[in-house]
């Protein structure tokens, strides 16, 4: 079941926004970023987004997905860009406003080898819901 991501704002004053999900939860979750985009009051600047996570060998990574600018490239489509949280979106280079958005996929682990059932229970569309948000550390 794919779940809406409500998207974040980068700026100035929040450079960076953290997705995360409970560890406690026994679900495989995907993020994925389908656009990136600069909002009203943007400078023609370069604004670069990184992605923030971490490789196989645990160590914190970050990959450079977005470099926008109002003048030339004010909107990027990531096409569902897959990352597995918990992941750090920051603007590494720009003043923003940068406004991101995707969706947010939770795959049961007791149902991974089922077909997937569009009639869910409310017992499990309740499971569903977006685990709270965490704002990054500056």
């Amino acid at each position: 079941s794919h779940l809406l991501f409500p998207g974040c704002e980068l700026t100035a004053n929040t450079k960076s926004y953290t997705f995360q999900v409970d560890e406690e939860d026994d679900s495989d979750h995907i993020l994925a970023l389908s656009v990136v985009c600069l909002t009203d009051g943007a400078k023609d600047e370069c604004n670069v987004v990184e992605v923030v996570g971490r490789n196989h060998e645990n160590q914190e990574i970050a990959v450079p997905v977005a470099n926008l600018k109002l003048s030339c490239q004010p909107l990027l489509s990531l096409d569902n860009f897959k990352l597995q949280p918990p992941v750090t979106f920051r603007l590494a280079a720009g003043s923003g406003p940068v406004h991101l958005t995707g969706w947010h996929r939770i795959v049961h682990r007791e149902d991974a080898s089922f077909e997937e059932d569009d009639d869910l229970s409310e017992e499990e569309e309740e499971e569903e819901e977006l685990a709270p948000i965490m704002p990054a550390k500056k």
